[in-house]
């Protein structure tokens, strides 16, 4: 029997990217709108795959991306703007980093493929006012106030992406004030813990994870829901979106504001780039550079605003 002839792999792809697009809007807390636009791209591409026969992850090849890109610049009866056919490869090479990642191929074929160039667009952090206000929502002593106090602070102290969170074990945690992260690519990683999350999190372990563990199977997660279970992804989003209105932001935020404000302020605060390269758990220090932007922003505005002669 063909690949394409087994009934559990016509769908395949299908399924990944579905997979894919509920982990951006977890993860990333994309709006609705961003994820229409991604799910409109990704149908174009899985009808592009579907029309060459590939049906599964792994038989995508490098030379069938590229194919894919070509259509797009060829389109002369739909001229696609440069814009558009750069969201839509980056959507696609998105694609197949999750694909690697969740270990449905067994290679990037898509890193290679060119990308228009585009204006940067900078990381959106909040102020450390706002962080503040954000990281006490949550007062009291009750469970849950406890266990979300927990988390918000151990995402703000280590930049952590909220699926390493939420894959934490207790015995991560070590001498309370050191983190295993366990990244992208099973790269692991240790951090720092600040005093405020130390406490927080040494407080969530003595007074109510014991009470949460009680009401489901045991298990080494450190941060568990409401029925003893690990914390899922989808209700760290939950979380986070309950504390920005606790905190009256007025701004959506999400798990990726906590890594892109935990790089800001501590760039804001004199850290050598190549630290918070590897707190982060980049695997290029381009790719931190890119929060020096912000900081250079920031001084900038507040240069302008201060300075007598600066206008």
């Amino acid at each position: 029997m063909t690949e394409s002839a087994h009934p559990a792999a016509k769908n395949a792809i299908a399924v990944a990217a579905e997979r894919y697009l509920r982990h951006l809007a977890i993860e990333r807390g994309l709006s609705a709108n961003t994820l229409a636009a991604y799910r409109r791209d990704l149908d174009n591409y899985l009808e592009f795959l579907s029309a060459r026969g590939l049906v599964t992850p792994a038989a995508v090849a490098a030379d069938d991306v590229t194919a894919f890109a070509h259509s797009l610049r060829a389109d002369t009866e739909r001229p696609l703007a440069a814009s558009s056919v750069a969201r839509m490869l980056s959507t696609v090479r998105g694609l197949h980093t999750f694909f690697v990642d969740e270990s449905l191929a067994g290679e990037d074929v898509a890193h290679t493929v060119a990308i228009p160039k585009q204006p940067m667009r900078l990381p959106k952090a909040i102020t450390i006012e706002q962080m503040t206000a954000v990281l006490g929502s949550f007062p009291g002593d009750e469970i849950i106030s406890l266990r979300n106090t927990a988390l918000l602070e151990l995402l703000y102290a280590t930049g952590a992406r909220v699926s390493e969170v939420t894959a934490l074990n207790v015995d991560d945690m070590i001498d309370g004030d050191i983190v295993r992260l366990l990244g992208k690519g099973n790269k692991q990683r240790i951090v720092p813990v600040g005093s405020f999350a130390q406490a927080a999190i040494e407080k969530y372990l003595v007074r109510a994870r014991p009470v949460l563990s009680a009401k489901g199977a045991s298990t080494p997660a450190l941060f568990l829901g409401a029925r003893g279970a690990r914390l899922s992804r989808q209700n760290v989003w939950l979380i986070i979106q309950s504390a920005a209105e606790r905190a009256e932001l007025g701004i959506d935020i999400s798990p990726h504001t906590f890594r892109h404000s935990f790089a800001t302020h501590l760039l804001s605060g004199g850290a050598d780039v190549r630290v918070v390269q590897e707190l982060l758990g980049h695997s290029s220090v381009a790719t931190t550079q890119i929060y020096t932007m912000v900081t250079a922003d920031t001084l900038r505005d507040m240069y302008t605003t201060a300075h007598p002669r600066a206008r």
